[in-house]
């Protein structure tokens, strides 16, 4: 039954065209900055995004990151996006939220990007992503470039 329901599931995700007012899920890595050092990073997100007409959508998400260095949290974030549909299987957008702070010591953040998503198979996509992130408070600001895999419910 287990390997029915696994199937059955696989099949869904591969045979649902590209489109807006879909949910997703995605795993994602790549790396963070400051002006002085780098250090590879790593995280989930889910998210929604709902048709704004036939070419543009608005979206939301919660994802968890964590920096791979010693010392380091999963920082929590929740995004708003905005963007536009490229043909049947690209996404450009802009984005914009908050993110926990991802050590004891560190400040949350506010934080802004621009991604691309593109439909590889089926519901099945792969991501490419940059992100600023405001911190202040005496802290460097950080940037992060991260490249991801999902799947569009």
């Amino acid at each position: 039954m287990k390997k029915l329901v696994l199937a059955l599931a696989a099949s869904a995700a591969l045979a649902a065209p590209a489109m807006a007012n879909e949910a997703r899920i995605e795993a994602r890595g790549g790396v963070i900055w400051d002006g002085g050092s780098s250090e590879d990073v790593w995280g989930i997100a889910a998210g929604y995004d709902f048709d704004l007409g036939s070419s543009a959508f608005a979206g939301l998400e919660v994802s968890g990151d964590k920096i791979g260095a010693a010392g380091q949290k999963v920082a929590f974030g929740l995004t708003g996006r905005l963007g536009t549909k490229v043909g049947e299987k690209t996404k450009l957008y802009v984005d914009g939220g908050y993110t926990t702070e991802n050590c004891d010591l560190c400040e949350d953040a506010i934080h802004a990007g621009v991604g691309v998503e593109h439909t590889i198979a089926g519901n099945v996509y792969g991501k490419l992503a940059y992100r600023h992130y405001f911190v202040g408070n005496g802290f460097s600001d950080l940037d992060t470039v991260v490249a991801g895999v999902g799947i569009k419910f």
